[in-house]
């Protein structure tokens, strides 16, 4: 059994999409372009042939590790998040203490993480970083640049 992964109610969605999509549509597209490369003749020195059954290969594979990520998923309950503290789905606001600049994230799971909406993984340096903190203490966080400090300044579920 994997690691169990807490996901939005969205986010477990989007990925039950992918596998139905990767299990239907993907699957016929590859048994097309394997019926079209034994169509061309001799299967021994058939390279269409070898491409179409390694993406097969690729496919399963991708299909199984989604089932096995689906499967160990749960919904959070916001209801019953702990909101004095900073964790997993948690909206949390906080401002960088050396130039002021404020930011907002979410913290979800690694495979929901989209900088550009606002969610980063709770995995993350800044994930990381975060976690456990309460509003008004300081974050250090770990970056690339060195040493960052960010204050909580609210959180949210």
């Amino acid at each position: 059994m994997g690691k169990v992964q807490y996901y939005t109610e969205e986010g477990l969605k989007k990925l039950k999409d992918e596998l139905q999509d990767l299990k239907t549509r993907g699957r016929q597209d590859i048994a097309k372009q394997i019926a079209e490369a034994r169509d061309k003749g001799d299967l021994s020195e058939n390279a269409e042939y070898d491409a179409a059954k390694d993406a097969q290969g690729l496919l399963e594979l991708k299909i199984a590790k989604l089932e096995a990520v689906v499967g160990n998923a749960r919904v959070m309950d916001s209801a019953m998040m702990d909101a004095s503290k900073v964790g997993i789905l948690s909206t949390v606001k906080i401002k960088n203490v050396k130039n002021g600049m404020t930011v907002t994230y979410t913290l979800v799971s690694e495979e929901e993480a989209d900088l550009k909406a606002g969610k980063i993984s709770l995995a993350s340096p800044f994930g990381k970083g975060l976690n456990g903190k309460s509003v008004g203490e300081i974050a250090q966080i770990n970056a690339p640049a060195g040493v960052l400090e960010f204050e909580v300044l609210e959180i949210t579920y």
